[in-house]
């Protein structure tokens, strides 16, 4: 763990998710419990089990506000047109300027993550290569392709010229991004970090999940009661997509412009369960998750007594209540004593590389708005959970909360964690 020399505070956000595209709407659509998933034609058409799925509704208007009618020529990769949004956003929202022609940002650098990119742009080059069309791919299909395509291209439009670079670790791509980005700025490093992450939509994307027969098949024709976390009829998560983007900035740095100060970033973890115990490459370490949990407050220097809401991983699936039972032993806390206790997927579905970066943007939302968002789909809480957990800590209304510290985890594919501690920011 590098050794810390300064507070780090967030000073931006941007979003595309599939129930709102921008922070504003997005704030609202949590706060009333507006889904984002729908039926997909294309997956029907195709013969998935699952088709539903969260896909962002990116308007032509909002596409043509930060790609140019040349960038938009060929350009197919949805996940990196959700991170350039995203990014814009969050650039924009930290009232930051973009770099002079002559020269870099030094101290502005950018980690962006994502899964895997370009699926429907490597698609179309499989076929025009295939029918010895290579040169029709255009001069950009590289770019669309590569995993740091998305860093890459933010890097150009803003004129990063410190770190730079895409980091990929599945579910806890996006939650990890942050650690990294806040980390750099805490060793004095940068000043500040463009972090986040982001997902492709489509069934070149889905498709695997779907063979795994780990997705709800029983809600195509009902998608927004799909995804049900915490519930004791869940079925397996909703595939979904987008972006998330957080501006990180030294305190010193934020003050001296007067900028808007969301929250404090006071700590993070991350780690991995190495596939050992009762930990795969799809399953997690139980043992690993309380200890990414238990490091992300040390690191903070606060007691788990201090922690006032969560907002889990969650994904709708049979592994929801182990999940439960290792946050209650990780903090060793239970019944009334329990924090709050939120997912935001039961409106966004799952969004895969892109979901921790997404729900990081409403976790940080919720501090600064001081509410607790509702769980939809939640008519009975699973047994398990309801034996560790008071129901009440888990609301299905939006509520007033005082929140001042609060944890958000991811837990990916690969066994791999990752978890930040948030705090209502206090000059």
């Amino acid at each position: 763990m590098n050794k810390k020399s300064g507070r780090v505070v967030v000073t931006g956000l941007g979003v595309v998710a599939p129930n709102a595209v921008g922070v504003s709407a997005f704030a609202k659509a949590l706060q009333n419990g507006i889904s984002g998933i729908r039926f997909e034609q294309q997956l029907a058409d195709l013969n998935f089990g699952c088709q539903v799925a969260g896909t962002p509704q990116v308007t032509q208007e909002q596409i043509d506000k930060y790609l140019t009618p040349l960038q938009q020529r060929g350009f197919k990769a949805s996940g990196m047109l959700y991170g350039i949004i995203a990014g814009k956003q969050a650039f924009e929202d930290a009232g930051l300027n973009v770099a002079p022609k002559e020269s870099a940002l030094e101290e502005f650098g950018i980690i962006f993550g994502t899964g895997q990119s370009g699926g429907e742009k490597f698609r179309e080059a499989i076929h025009l290569i295939d029918d010895g069309k290579v040169r029709r791919l255009g001069s950009t299909s590289v770019i669309q392709t590569m995993s740091s395509g998305i860093s890459a291209w933010l890097a150009g439009e803003l004129g990063a010229g410190n770190m730079v670079t895409s980091n990929s670790s599945a579910c806890s791509t996006g939650t990890e991004a942050m650690i990294l980005g806040y980390e750099r700025i805490s060793a004095g490093k940068a000043t500040q970090m463009l972090v986040g992450s982001t997902s492709d939509s489509g069934p070149y994307i889905w498709g695997g999940f779907d063979a795994m027969r780990i997705l709800p098949t029983q809600y195509n024709d009902n998608p927004s009661s799909a995804s049900r976390p915490f519930a004791a009829d869940a079925a397996g998560f909703v595939p979904g997509s987008g972006a998330g983007a957080i501006m990180l900035e030294s305190l010193e740095s934020a003050l001296a412009r007067d900028a808007t100060i969301y929250c404090e970033i006071i700590g993070g973890a991350v780690n991995a369960g190495g596939h050992r115990g009762d930990g795969s490459m799809t399953a997690p370490n139980g043992a690993a998750v309380q200890q990414v949990i238990k490091m992300s407050l040390k690191d903070a220097n606060i007691s788990s007594q201090e922690v006032d809401a969560i907002n889990g991983h969650v994904t709708a699936t049979g592994k929801d209540a182990y999940e439960v039972m290792n946050w209650s032993q990780a903090l060793n806390r239970k019944g009334i004593n329990f924090p709050m206790m939120n997912s935001f997927k039961s409106t966004i579905g799952h969004c895969l590389a892109a979901a921790g970066s997404i729900e990081l943007v409403g976790s940080i939302l919720q501090i600064h708005h001081q509410q607790i968002h509702k769980n939809n789909n939640l008519e009975q809480l699973h047994p398990e959970i309801s034996s560790i957990v008071d129901p009440s800590k888990i609301p299905t209304e939006t509520m007033e909360a005082q929140i001042d510290v609060l944890l958000k985890a991811s837990f990916g594919f690969g066994d791999v964690n990752a978890c930040v501690v948030l705090k209502r920011f206090v000059e």
